[in-house]
């Protein structure tokens, strides 16, 4: 997501979830530089990034 708030507070709710596991550790992932977000970009994230937005990937599996 390119909403800083809004990722804040998914990864708040996740981390309370003991039936997840979140692969980046405590935090959020660097899209470009992780493997685990290889994923195509998206017309809203180019747009972000465009206007400067950051971009927090939240990438969890069930344990």
């Amino acid at each position: 997501t390119d909403w800083e708030d809004y990722s804040a507070q998914m990864l708040e709710v996740l981390q309370a979830t003991e039936e997840l596991e979140n692969l980046h550790g405590n935090g959020f992932s660097d899209v470009m530089a992780n493997p685990l977000c290889e994923r195509p970009r998206t017309k809203f994230q180019a747009r972000g990034e465009r206007l400067g937005y950051g971009i927090w990937d939240l990438v969890y599996r069930r344990r």
